[in-house]
């Protein structure tokens, strides 16, 4: 009978297989229970991030700073800083691309695109319904949307400003952002950006090739090469394919992506930067006519949130809630594959010198870019009147010098421009 017994009883190894195997479940289920939790966290503070984050790329910066660092401390300063440099030196839309890298190296893949969603939706969803007021009551010629525009002037010229102390404070860069904006200038077509930009970082290389390299801290990225390396091929597969089918394919929606990735993954220093591009895209093609995109972009600067969700008001004006999603999904693409295929590269490409002057040489470009916009087509169709130019200096006054809240700066522009439809002829 004790054999008999002893036969129904389990092993001492069985009992011990079925508890290592119940513990492996347990320790899967709490790693995945985890893993959401630290989703869910990533989701709740960036939208937090997303409906409080007034006043630019510069300021997005700041309140990550604030929120992600001191706070949370997700990261060391100088990881931040690090990531922040790498942000700055790849095109697309900085603020965005902080955002998407802290989520990366918190919670991978999944984190980057949480931290994108929660930090776009609430200025996407504000500037879906500014764009159906100006559809549905027809608008589009009010006084405060001339206001808008005349806002959008002071703002870029607020931005080319601290660009240029920044950016283009020596010999060689200033004279890099002056022919960058003269060659803008005078030859306007849609290849003259891309070909100023791949000069600037040439002259850059060669300029810099001999400067002292800056000391770096290792960032630790739980991405790895190979995925890394998938996404570098299909940001550079899309921006060489999507023009070439755009051809052959007879498509609004495939034109509208391409128009829109082209746009996000050549844009160098942020969102002010993306003004020309776009309006070349779209403004000649008649998608949307010159004074709706003005008056987006004046709209744009109320809402928190990256300025790149201009591309949502824009192509909801063009084709609706279908147009502000491909327009949305198209700009931002770029954007998240660079930092997802570059991160992994980045200990290292940052120890060239020959990397950084590049980078020197196309920021200063970028200023010089900006300074274009800013006369064509933002002065060129906002400042028609004497009353204009006074009303921009007094927006520019209260942004630089005064350093009042851009949501301030907005309402000013819009009740200034009101009233000068009101004034005697």
């Amino acid at each position: 009978m004790i054999g008999e017994a002893c036969v129904d009883l389990p092993s001492h190894r069985q009992r011990r297989t079925r508890s290592t195997v119940n513990n492996e479940k347990v320790v899967i289920e709490h790693e995945a229970v985890s893993r959401w939790r630290t989703l869910l966290e990533v989701l709740t503070v960036s939208t937090k991030l997303g409906l409080t984050s007034f006043g630019g790329p510069i300021a997005h910066l700041g309140y990550f700073h604030d929120e992600y660092i001191r706070r949370r401390k997700w990261m060391d300063e100088r990881s931040y800083a690090d990531l922040v440099a790498l942000c700055q030196f790849l095109p697309g839309p900085a603020s965005s691309q902080v955002g998407i890298g802290i989520g990366l190296i918190r919670a991978g893949v999944l984190g980057g695109l949480t931290a994108w969603l929660g930090f776009t939706l609430p200025s996407v969803l504000m500037l879906l319904l500014f764009a159906f007021l100006l559809q549905g009551f027809d608008i589009g010629s009010a006084g405060w949307i001339h206001g808008l525009k005349i806002v959008a002037v002071a703002i870029v010229a607020q931005a080319i400003l601290g660009m240029g102390q920044k950016l283009a404070s020596d010999r060689n860069r200033a004279t890099i952002a002056i022919g960058a904006a003269s060659v803008a200038l005078l030859w306007q077509n849609v290849f003259t950006q891309v070909l100023i930009i791949i000069i600037a970082g040439i002259i850059g290389m060669m300029l810099y090739r001999k400067t002292a390299v800056l000391e770096t801290t290792t960032l630790s990225v739980p991405i790895s090469r190979r995925v890394a390396v998938l996404c570098l091929a299909l940001f550079l597969g899309l921006l060489i394919l999507l023009p070439v089918l755009r051809q052959f394919v007879i498509a609004d929606g495939l034109s509208l992506f391409d128009s829109f990735y082209r746009s996000g993954a050549l844009v160098f220093g942020g969102g002010h930067v993306v003004l020309p591009l776009l309006e070349k895209e779209l403004v000649p093609t008649g998608w949307i006519s010159q004074a709706d995109y003005l008056a987006g972009y004046g709209a744009a600067q109320a809402v928190p949130g990256p300025l790149f969700t201009f591309a949502s008001y824009l192509g909801a004006m063009i084709n609706g809630i279908s147009g502000a999603l491909i327009a949305t999904i198209a700009i931002f693409l770029p954007a998240f594959l660079l930092i997802t295929g570059c991160l992994p590269f980045w200990n290292a490409l940052r120890k060239s010198s020959g990397i950084q002057g590049a980078f020197a040489g196309i920021n200063a470009a970028v200023v010089g870019i900006l300074l274009a916009a800013l006369y064509n087509p933002l002065w060129t169709t906002a400042v028609l009147a004497p009353v204009d130019v006074a009303l921009a200096l007094i927006l520019f006054l209260m942004l630089v010098f005064w350093k009042l809240p851009p949501w301030i700066i907005v309402t000013a522009g819009a009740v200034g421009g009101t009233l000068i439809t009101f004034q005697p002829l």
